[in-house]
């Protein structure tokens, strides 16, 4: 499955990674289960699956709450992105 992930276009043509990057092979590692790899490689994967479920689940069933729980997991999603990258890049 490995040789059919997209490579980062951003670090093609810039040289530096993308606040996205890692969060195919991080997938990829929670799919096969191997849970902490995935959040050491990506740590945001964790809400952003939360959120993608959360989206799926109302589709089928309407939650009551869903706009509150969306807005919610997609501010946790965003802010673990920003943090992460901001280490991975300048700290780490």
């Amino acid at each position: 499955m490995e040789k059919y992930m997209l490579t980062c276009l951003h670090k093609k043509i810039f040289g530096f990674e993308c606040p996205g990057c890692g969060g195919q092979r991080a997938f990829l590692m929670l799919i096969k289960g191997d849970f902490v790899d995935a959040f050491l490689m990506y740590p945001a994967i964790y809400p952003l699956v939360l959120l993608a479920l959360s989206i799926f689940t109302n589709l089928l069933f309407p939650l009551k709450y869903y706009s509150k729980l969306v807005s919610i997991l997609t501010i946790v999603s965003i802010t673990t992105i920003v943090i992460s990258y901001i280490l991975k890049q300048f700290i780490l």
